[in-house]
């Protein structure tokens, strides 16, 4: 079941994230601020969501709008545990994303991701559910890790 993430899933949304080994461990505690405050409130269209089974957080996503733009938003985090991986739970989640942001007239869904060997099962999925790669900002992330920016017309 797919619905708004509460407070008391913080902690289950952090092992979700290291779990699917695309969130270092050391880099958690970035998440974990992001979230500060953010969870319950969907205050400035910020949507936290998680995919519940039977009380247990399998996979989380995190979406928001770009500002300054008029209908643009950006996938900013998705994750699923490791052992569900290719099960469909992340197409669930980014066709939940898609299918809300769609009936409320927005226009263009983005995600940024690395270019990292690591990453290429990501940047697969995307590909696989209709996203172009629409730039690449090379060494972003650091020295050999480009950033690749995903877009897809709502």
């Amino acid at each position: 079941m797919i619905r708004p993430a509460l407070t008391s899933d913080k902690d289950a949304i952090l092992r979700v994230a290291v779990d699917s080994g695309l969130f270092p461990k050391e880099h958690v505690w970035e998440l974990e601020d992001l979230m500060e405050g953010q969870l319950e409130s969907e205050s400035e269209g910020l949507h936290w969501i998680v995919d519940e089974h039977e009380g247990e957080v399998l996979a989380a996503a995190y979406y928001a709008p770009e500002v300054l733009t008029e209908g643009t938003w950006n996938l900013y985090f998705i994750a699923v545990q490791e052992a569900l991986k290719g099960k469909g739970r992340g197409s669930a989640l980014l066709q939940y994303i898609e299918t809300t942001l769609r009936n409320q007239g927005e226009r263009i869904l983005i995600i940024e991701t690395s270019a990292l060997e690591d990453f290429e099962l990501t940047r697969k999925f995307y590909l696989k559910h209709g996203y172009s790669e629409e730039a690449r900002i090379r060494e972003f992330y650091g020295p050999g890790d480009d950033k690749i920016v995903f877009w897809r017309k709502l």
